[in-house]
Order: C-alpha cells, then structure tokens, then sequence
C-alpha cells in the first residue's frame, strides 16, 4: 500500500495540497534511499532537510523547518518528499527494517495514532519511546552540516534531469510584426535512441537555475529576467509566484544579444508552420555580415524609375526573397543558417520589396520616392541624376518663433513658442523625423539630436515651460511675456534667431558717440549700427531706454537689441539727462558723469572743451594741500590741508562737495579753517555763510570757533530770541534743522557765501520739510558734512546731491529707476570728485595715540523744565540748611542733591520712573553716533554709573537692531561675554557699568569709548579708557565724554582744575571730604 494514501486521513488537507504544489512544482531538489529510508531536500523559504523511514506498518519522518520544529505533525515538505519518494518507487519495502537511526522522528501507528519521539531511537526495538525533543545546540549543529553538504553541489532539475532543451524561432508568429517569437522546447532521447518530438518545456526560475549545461541556465535567466513573454506552459504550476514559461517575444538589445548564444548551442531551430510545424535546425554563419543593394534605375518604360534590391557578401549574391527570415536587429536566416546582415538601417527596404517584389514609380511620384530615399541613407551617389539630393548637417542654428494665443479665455496666457532648427538654410521643425527631407531645397537635413535637446533645455533653463493646452488637447511650449523680453537678449546674444509676432530681432555690431560743448551744457550724440544698413539714432534709443525698455523698432520693421553693455551704461545716465532733439543735454556738473559713462567707450568724439574739462577732473587725486589762514590758530594736519585744496577745487568749478571723513577726523576744524579764508578773501558783495547742525551741536560749533577760528563773527540763530537782522554782520550763521524748516520763507530769500549741512545724512529722505528747505536755501557754494552720506538706499544719495548740486542725478523719479540696476563702479567713479572721504585707518599715521572729546549735549524742553525745577528745589531747601547748621552737618542732604541733579541730567527716568519711555538730550546725541560707528565696521564701549541708565539704554538699541554685550557687577560670565565682544564681529557695542567694568578687562576691539555721566575724577575716566586704550591695540582710540550744558556737570567740569578734592569726594561720596566743600561751590553747582 502506497504511504501517502495509507497517511492521507491523518494529515490536514491544506498541508496536503501544498505539499503537491511544492512536488509538482520541483521544489523537492534531492532526494535518494532505498527500500526502508529517504533523504530529501526541499526548498522553500530556503532549503529544509526531510528524513524519512517506514518500518513494516509504521511511518517515520522529521523536518527541520519551524512547522515541524514546534508542532511535531507531518509539514508540506514532509508530504512532498513523500510524492517524490513514491515516484522514485523508494520507501517500498515489505516487513521490518534494519537497524537504522533516524532523528526527530513523527511516528505513525496503526489506526491513526501519533506518537512523538524527540531523540535517536532504533526500529529493532518494539514499539515506540517516547522522548524530550534535542537541545537547540544539537538542532544548530545539526541544521548547519546538513547546510553545508548541500551548499555549493548543483543540482539537477529533476525534470530535465536528462534530455535537451532547443530553442525555436516561430516564423510566421514573427512575420506577424509582434517582435521575435522563441518558444523554448524540450526533447529526450527514447529507448531506440532517437528523440523525443519536443514538447513545450516550461520552465521556472528554480527550474532553469538547476539546468546541466551552462549555456542553458545563462539563456534561461535572460529570458525570464527580463520578462518578455506572451504565454505559459499549459501546466498551470507555479514557482513561488513565478509562472512556468515557454514562450518569449525578443526585442532590442535582447535580440542582438539571445540569438548568437542560441545559435551557439547548436540547438537553435525555424518553426515554419507555427508551434506545431517541422523545426529546422540552423548553424551559425560566422562569416562576413550580408549588406542590402538598393537598385534605383531608369526603367524599361520612359519616365519611369524601377527599384529592386539583393543581398551582396563579396561576389556571392543573394535574391531578396530566398532568405526564410531577416530580422531589423540585422539577421538574416536561410533554411539552414543564420548570418548577419548590415547596413540594419535599410530593412524598411527589404520589408518593403520582400512583401511586393521590384517597383516602378512613375515621374509624378519622383518626389515622394526621393523624399524616402534621401531618409533612409541613400547615398545620392548610386541614384539616378533626376532623384539626387545634398545633404545638411552640421550644427544648426536655433530658432524659437513667439507669438499670442490663437484663442484667450480671459486670464493672461503664456506667449506660444514654435522652436525650429535651421540647417543650411534648410528648416526643421521638432516634430520631424530624426532626418528630415526639405523638398523645397531636395536637401536632407541630418539632424544633430544631441544639440537640439540642449538647446530645449536652455530655452526652459531661461524661463520657458510646457504647458497642457485643453483647446488643442496638447503640450505647448511657452513662455510669460514679462519673461521673454528679459531672455531674449541672450537668446539673440548665444546665437539664437528669435522672432516675435512675425519680427525679427537684431542685434548691434558698432556704436557711434560724440560730445559736443555749449554755453554752459553738453551734448552727448551718436546712433547705433544693427547691421545690413539698419541703424537707430540716439533720439530713438533714449526714447525707447527712457521708456523702459530695451529694443528699439527699425526701419525695416526688424527689432534692433539694444546692446547689454551700452544698457548698463547708458540705461541710467539716459535718465540722467535732457531729451532735446537728437541728443542727450548735460549740465557742467554732470561732466564727471559723462566721463564715467564713456571712458571705455574706445571711439568717442570729443570736443576741445569738454576734453579740458574731463582732464580737470581727472586730475582730482592729486590736489595740492592748502595752508588755512594766518588767522587761523589751530594747526592742522596732512589730509586736513588736503581738504582744503579739495575744497578750492570744488569752487573752481561752482561744484557742491560732500566731506565724509570717518567721525573723529576734524570735519568741523576743517570747515572753520574754509570759512576764516573765506571771511577775507570773498569777491563782490560780502556775504555771510549758514550752517545748519543738529541742535546738539550748536554749542560745540561756538566753542570750536572761538578756539579756531577767533576772527569769525559767528552768529546763534536759534532759539525765541533769533534775529535775522544781524545776518549782514556775521560771518557764520549757526541755526538748527527745526529752525531752517521754520525760518525758510525768509531765508531762502538771503544770499549767503556757503550753505553747510553738518550730520548731512538729517536730509536723506528727499520728502521730508527738512530736505526740501535746505534745497531752497540759495548760495554760491554747497557742503555737507556727513561720515554716512548713504546709509540703506541710493535714494539718499539723490537727496543730498540734489542739495549740493541740483540736477546732477536727474529727477527722483528717473534715479529711482535707475538705482535698481545701476553699476556703483561706475557711480562711484562719476561721484568721485564730488566726495572726499578718508578713513582712520587712511590717515593714522597722522593722528595721536588717542583722541579725546568733550560733546555738549542740550536737553530737550521738556527735560529742560524737569531739571530746572529739581534744581529750584534744592536751591530753595539745600541752601537754606547750609546757611542754618553748616555744610559739614549737610554733607549728605548735599551728595543726595547732586546725585539727583546728576541723574536728571542723564534721562528723566532716573529721577521718575514713569518717564522712562521719554527721550533724552544724551541719548540724542549718542545713538546717532553709535549708528555711525557700526556703520564704518567699528565697534565701541559706553560706560555709566548708573546702571538703571544703561537699563534705559538697551531697549533703544534693540529698537535700532544693534547687537550688544551687557556687563554690570551682578554679571556672573564676565569671560563669556568679554570673549563674545572680543571675536564676534556682529556684536559691535558693550554697556558696562563702572564699578563692573572699570578695572580688569581688555577689550581692544573696540576703537570707540563713550563716557555717558562725567566721573570728575580724571583717572577714573582714564581707567575706562584703557579698557581699549592698551596693550594689545592696533587702531586708534576715540574717547567722547556726553555732558549735559547748563547742569550741574557742566559746573563740576569747571570745578574739576581747581576743585580735585570735590570731584573725588563726590565720585567716591567719601562725606569726609565734603568738609572742604564752601557754600560758595555749593551755589556754583546749584546755579
């Protein structure tokens, strides 16, 4: 009785039926015994080792998978190597077996009994013993011996085990046009020594791995990898979802390369009458490849053309139709052979006349024969004179074609792009074959595919894009308008033709320029040339540059591309000048702009005047220094007497000048030392000069003349009690923004010798009253003075040369314009004359060590009536105490009240904390200066003693964007933060408190030092100082102390030469030296 139908009942009907799919399927690999055992191995998941042995009645198995492994009942692979035992008649033993030892065994009883035995045991024994399953690690060794005795043995398909797989091309399935029909056969050989009729092999993946000759499993593993199969074998079995396959279509390279190796095993076979007809074996030719004659000659009839063909190899010929098959891969199979077959490109041909035999075409169809001729290769060399053609290839020239959708549906659309190829003359359109035939020209354009590709993607790297057209159910290239006039220039400039509603663009090859002089203007002139005799006058390029825009319309109707450097050139300074007539007028000062514009303009006609006067101004760098008057009592320096030369320069030529020497430099000294040579030497009328400055300043700009410049009358016009009926015996007239935007109704009726804007960058906003009244002010000469003329935007620039010489930049609006795409080379180099800046770094080998600078600082009105009453109330309180009990029995209600006085001098926050929003005169003065200092990429130290100031201070900064360090005496990572101030450049300003910060640090990046309260002790100051003022520094060191007019630091100033004993008690509020403290100081202070 066979074993599977007698264990048929006690096994699941699922393990069952896969068990037969994995036998079925060939997954038992190996298996070989004898009469009583079996050993088999079979793969799923991955290769299992199955054990089997029966015992009269008695079955006995084992498996090493995990199903068996955990429930101990018969798994797939158990019940599949029973099917294969059974078909290898092994297991067929009758009566008892001999002493063999079989692990893990599942033992099977009469009647349907299980009994699970879990070590060796032997089937002498009677009955079976029950025992505990192995320990894992003699399941591991065990699993990995039977591993490595199966690793690396290739195993036959059982199958195929013997016999010969063929291979069989299905002729009239290939002829169908679907590609290379092979159906893969197997035959045996029978008996009497013949084979086997072949029958469809079907393979599986496992199948064809397993296969004996190499050659077939390389084969095999090409064909189903890539998958080109259009049918199954009838046997519907699957190989872990691979199905078995008979039957491949091959294509393309697959072709080129399966059917030399078929061909190779001698085992490659034409199938004429399909599946089921005769096979002919074929070998493989290795001889020479055939080539195809196409033979296009003057036919027996007249106008006639007759076109035959054959095939050549040497001097063996070959009719077109003796061939069984010829492949477009380039093979070509008689009844016995294979060969090869070139060119491959002419097998339309041989299709072609194969199917209809040798063709006569009449004259009238010439045209369309040479049209297919000329694409397919034919050298005009072998056809007749009547059908030859030329030939274009090469790299061709790009053309995209532009213009408006046909149809618009109310939104704005994208400009339509046709893109063509012009070869010679010859136009091809994408669309067109890989080689295209121009009738009109009997040309055949060999297109240059590599090129056009990367000319497509340029035109979408440049902006262009498809898009779905629904009205024409398509892609259409296209681009935005906007986007097109700014590519088109590059397109035009790379070679490109490019036209537009049916225009097409040119571009400029010469440009003519002359500058022509009047009475006080010039002329710039000229015209562009395009090109075939095409050219546009000036009037008609600035028109169109003044618009915008940047093509101007010829003659012809062709559009003319204004060149890109003459657009960055001319774009802005067309904007600059007047229209009138044919040409561009500039006014005197615009001369350095001209020259700018046109200096690498290498053919430009130049008058005689104007010639002079660009080498005037050319020669702007080397100005002599001037000595400043005798009555002048300072002294000053190199680059200080180098603006005075510069300034004689600027009046030479009536220009208005900006000096924007870095802060620290003497701006104001050198104005003074202008003004005193100007008191005497002024031609005609005398006339006096105004400067307008910042209300803070007023003071300074006093004391600075009457130090300097003694000989100057210098008149305060400002405050309730301004008199301008004192202008005519001034000098200089000193007067605020605030009152310059009040007073300008009179004052720009008042003739003055120089207008000076001082903090100039006041005016950077053309719309403000500000602004607008400084440029009504009327006077011979302009300055301003100002370490940061720009600060954002070029904008700021007009403002203040609108001031300094009206004009000279054009309209806002045209600078507006043209400030977006400006080169500041060129600005720069046109402005050059007109601003003198030097930096510390220029000119410190000029300066001392260090500089130090008292800044008057005038409070605001509002702080002005806190302060004055605070001090009304300690002169009434305090002064009467003193003269009750005594300064020494006062001493602190006096340190109280200066301290108070102190603070109120500083902000009014100090002394009322609801006021700590309200501005102050110091921070007024400061803030304006740290901003400057940044700017110039400085950075700086501000000290104070209070703390709650520096607490005021540091919402400000933040409001401003000024990064900063803080440092105080509750600051615990002082290194930190020194260290973060010292290296981090985008940290430019650190607050410090005195008592924090007086002593111990060194931070020598900074150049800067602002003392915000008076410390009347010298050396204190001079300690903070030397925070940046020490060893280590490199750069020049500016010391500013902000001191309050009229307060009682400005009387403890005067105190400080007389009183050191004061200055020191009341910094160290030490009340034992309060004692020499007389009422009369007190008074002093409180006054």
């Amino acid at each position: 009785m066979m074993l599977t139908r007698a264990l048929a009942p006690d096994v699941d009907p699922k393990v069952r039926a896969k068990g037969r799919d994995y036998f079925e399927s060939g997954a038992v690999v190996h298996i070989d015994g004898a009469e009583w055992s079996a050993d088999a191995i079979v793969r799923g998941a991955r290769d299992y080792t199955v054990r089997l042995a029966r015992d009269g009645d008695r079955f006995t198995g084992s498996c090493d998978c995990p199903f068996f492994t955990d429930r101990r009942q018969i798994c797939k692979h158990v019940w599949a190597a029973l099917l294969a035992a059974e078909r290898g008649s092994l297991l067929g033993g009758e009566g008892p077996a001999g002493p063999q030892a079989i692990l893990d065994p599942v033992v099977h009883e009469p009647g349907g009994a299980r009994v699970h035995a879990g070590r060796v045991r032997s089937f002498g024994t009677r009955g079976p013993t029950p025992a505990a399953p192995p320990p894992p690690w003699q399941r591991f060794l065990s699993q990995l011996q039977q591993d490595l005795s199966t690793t690396g043995r290739p195993l036959p398909a059982p199958r195929f085990a013997t016999g010969q797989i063929v291979y069989a091309i299905d002729v009239t399935d290939t002829l169908g046009g679907r590609g290379t029909v092979v159906n893969v056969l197997f035959r045996y050989r029978k008996k009497n020594g013949e084979w086997s009729k072949p029958r469809s092999a079907g393979l599986t993946p496992h199948e064809a791995e397993h296969l004996r000759e190499t050659d077939d499993r390389d084969i095999l593993s090409l064909l189903i990898g890539a998958g080109g199969s259009w049918t199954h074998s009838t046997e519907p079995y699957y190989d872990v979802g691979f199905p078995r396959l008979s039957r491949y279509v091959l294509n393309g390279p697959l072709e080129d390369r399966l059917l030399p190796m078929m061909a190779g095993t001698g085992r490659l076979h034409l199938q004429l009458q399909g599946r089921e007809g005769a096979l002919l074996p074929v070998t493989r030719d290795a001889g020479e490849p055939w080539r195809f004659d196409l033979h296009v000659v003057n036919g027996a009839e007249q106008d006639a053309i007759r076109i035959d063909g054959e095939f050549t190899r040497g001097a063996a010929r070959m009719a077109l139709g003796e061939p069984v098959l010829v492949l477009g891969r380039g093979f070509l199979f008689t009844r016995t052979s294979m060969a090869r077959l070139d060119p491959r490109s002419a097998f339309t041909w041989i299709a072609r006349l194969r199917a209809s035999g040798p063709v006569v075409v009449p004259r009238d169809a010439w045209p369309q024969l040479t049209d297919a001729l000329a694409r397919s290769g034919v050298s005009p060399e072998m056809l007749p004179g009547e059908l030859r053609y030329e030939v274009a290839d090469g790299t061709p020239r790009p053309v995209v074609r532009v213009s408006r959708p046909e149809r618009q549906f109310g939104m704005r659309e994208d400009l339509q792009a046709v893109v063509q190829f012009d070869y010679g003359g010859s136009v091809a359109d994408m669309t067109a074959a890989a080689n295209s035939y121009d009738p009109e020209h009997r040309r055949l354009i060999r297109r240059d595919p590599g090129f056009e590709q990367a000319s497509l993607e340029r035109l979408q790297q440049l902006g262009f894009r498809y898009t779905w057209s629904y009205f024409e159910s398509k892609q259409r290239l296209g681009v935005a308008p906007e986007q097109f006039s700014r590519v088109v220039a590059t397109l035009v400039k790379e070679g490109w033709r490019v036209e537009a509603h049916g225009r097409a663009f040119r571009t400029a090859e010469a440009l003519r320029v002359e500058v022509s002089s009047g009475i006080d203007w010039f002329d710039l002139h000229g015209d562009v040339d395009f090109g075939d005799g095409r050219s546009a006058p000036f009037p008609r390029l600035l028109a169109a540059l003044q618009r915008g825009e940047e093509v101007v319309v010829l003659d012809d109707g062709s559009v003319g591309l204004l060149p890109e450097e003459w657009l960055r050139r001319y774009a802005a300074v067309a904007r600059f000048g007047e229209l009138d007539g044919d040409r561009l007028r500039f006014q005197p000062s615009q001369a350095a702009l001209l020259d700018a514009l046109l200096a690498a303009q290498p053919s430009v006609a130049y008058d005689e005047v104007f010639r002079r006067v660009r080498d005037e101004l050319r020669t702007f760098g080397g100005i002599a220094p001037a000595d400043p008057p005798r009555s002048f009592t300072g002294t000053l320096r190199e680059y200080q007497r180098e603006a005075l030369g510069w300034f004689a320069f600027l009046r030479r030529f009536g220009f208005g000048g900006c000096l924007a020497d870095d802060m620290g430099l003497g701006k104001t000294v050198m104005v003074l030392a202008l003004l005193d040579a100007r008191r005497t030497a002024q031609e005609g009328a005398r006339r006096p000069s105004l400067a307008v400055v910042p209300r803070s300043l007023v003071f300074n700009w006093i004391e600075e003349a009457r130090r300097f410049a003694p000989g100057l009358k210098v008149l305060d016009y400002t405050g309730t009690a301004r008199d301008a009926s004192h202008f005519a015996k001034a000098d200089l007239v000193l007067t605020t923004y605030g009152t310059l935007r009040r007073d300008i109704t009179h004052l720009k009726d008042v003739e003055f010798d120089y207008a000076i804007l001082d903090e100039a960058q006041a005016i950077k906003n053309a719309a403000t009253a500000s602004a607008k009244a400084a440029r009504l002010v009327r006077a011979r000469y302009r300055l301003a003075l100002s370490g940061t003329p720009i600060e954002n935007h070029l904008g700021e620039l007009w403002s203040l040369f609108e001031f300094l010489n009206p004009g000279v930049l054009g309209s806002a609006k045209s600078f507006q314009r043209a400030a977006a795409d400006v080169d500041l080379a060129w600005l720069s180099r046109a402005m050059r004359p007109f601003i003198l800046r030097r930096t510390k770094a220029q000119v410190a080998p000029e300066l001392p060590p260090r500089t130090e600078q008292t800044l008057q600082c005038e409070l605001e009105p509002t702080e002005r009536r806190h302060y004055d009453e605070l001090r009304a109330h300690y002169r009434q309180t305090l002064l009467a105490r003193v003269a009750r009990e005594g300064v020494n029995r006062s001493k602190m209600q006096i340190l109280e009240a200066l301290l108070r006085l102190r603070q109120a001098a500083c902000h009014p926050g100090l002394i009322d904390r609801s006021r700590a929003a309200e501005t102050s005169a110091k921070f007024e003065v400061l803030l304006p200066m740290l901003a400057e200092v940044i700017e110039e990429g400085h950075k700086a130290l501000v000290f104070s003693q209070f703390t709650s100031l520096l607490a005021l201070l540091r919402p400000r900064l933040e409001a401003q964007g000024i990064v900063y360090e803080y440092l105080d005496g509750r600051t615990r990572d002082r290194a930190a933060r020194v260290e973060r101030f010292q290296n981090d450049p985008a940290c430019p300003v650190f607050l410090i408190s005195l008592k924090a910060g007086g002593l111990g640090l060194n931070l020598t990046a900074a150049e800067y030092v602002f003392l915000l309260d008076p410390w009347w002790n010298p050396a204190v100051e001079a300690q903070a100082i030397d925070r940046a003022h020490r060893i280590g520094q490199a750069r020049h060191v500016f010391a500013y102390r902000l001191l309050a007019r009229d307060t009682v630091e400005e009387k403890v100033a005067e105190l400080q030469q007389s009183k050191r004993d004061l200055a020191d008690a009341i910094l160290r509020a030490d009340a034992g030296l309060v004692r020499s403290l007389r009422a009369e100081d007190l008074e002093l202070l409180l006054s």
